[in-house]
């Protein structure tokens, strides 16, 4: 590989581990954290595992942050970088869908154009997007985060399309309910909203995630492949074992009909369920 593998959203969750991994096998990587404090932490536990790892602030959001990578020789892009809104469409506030949208696609679109310029320029290169599940199916008090990750689809399936020719490929990461907090904690950004809690038409504090969680070895694992060119396929919908599930429920909304006027299934879950719960503790 002539050039480096940079990993966005590295200061934590998939994209840290994936980095690290990624170092330990002698790989050229730069790992982008959002703050400066990750900088230090990212690098230490670099120096814990005994790997060479490059770390860079890189807020995907910045406009000063996403020009220094062009002083960067990236030849593998991992679009890691995302964070998650939780609550019902109709409650959630301006500034925290348009922050949804900011971070998971805007910011890595525009991050993305140059690199895939050059690395169309060279005829040479690789573009991955950590999507989701939730790219292809939605679940009750996810709609923001769904709807960012359909946006990335969108621009994943069309990138893939036009840099055909020029020897650029593309891949998306859809993983499933994992536990790394990250679903978790979807669910408690109502904390941080500066509205009226009494205008809201749910109380979050009695809902939870409604999915157990499995662990997320398969995505380390399943990532690090696909960036080193050693997995071709196009999408990566991981567990596997939930592939048949996310199938049927893209296909039922063809002959999906209205509501019926009662709680749905996994509204009544998220009401019922624990936080953190494990596949195994189901």
């Amino acid at each position: 590989m002539a050039g480096s593998i940079l990993i966005t959203g590295a200061g934590s969750g998939f994209g840290k581990e994936v980095a690290l991994r990624l170092a330990a096998g002698g790989h050229d990587v730069i790992a982008g954290v959002e703050i400066i404090a990750q900088v230090s932490a990212v690098r230490a536990a670099a120096r814990e595992r005994g790997v060479a790892l490059r770390v860079e602030k890189l807020d995907v959001t910045d406009p000063g942050d996403r020009a220094r990578v062009l002083d960067w020789d990236v030849e593998v892009l991992l679009n890691n970088a995302g964070v998650c809104e939780g609550g019902s469409t109709v409650d959630i506030p301006a500034e925290r869908l348009r922050r949804q949208f900011e971070v998971n696609v805007i910011g890595p679109v525009l991050l993305t154009q140059p690199l895939a310029k050059r690395m169309a320029e060279r005829r040479s290169g690789r573009i991955v997007f950590m999507s989701s599940v939730a790219g292809l199916t939605v679940d009750p008090f996810t709609g923001a985060y769904a709807a960012s990750k359909h946006a990335v689809e969108a621009f994943a399936d069309a990138l893939d399309q036009e840099l055909g020719e020029f020897g650029v490929t593309v891949a998306t990461i859809n993983p499933g309910p994992f536990l790394t907090g990250f679903n978790d904690t979807m669910f408690e950004t109502w904390k941080e909203w500066r509205d009226d809690p009494a205008e809201r038409l749910f109380d979050y504090a009695q809902l939870a995630f409604p999915h157990e969680q499995y662990d997320p070895e398969p995505v380390y694992d399943t990532t690090v492949r696909v960036l080193l060119g050693e997995d071709r396929r196009y999408r990566h919908l991981l567990p596997a074992e939930t592939e048949p599930q996310a199938r049927d429920q893209v296909a039922a909304q063809w002959n999906r009909e209205l509501n019926d006027g009662h709680r749905p299934a996994l509204v009544q879950k998220a009401y019922d369920i624990t936080p953190g719960t494990s596949v195994r503790q189901a």
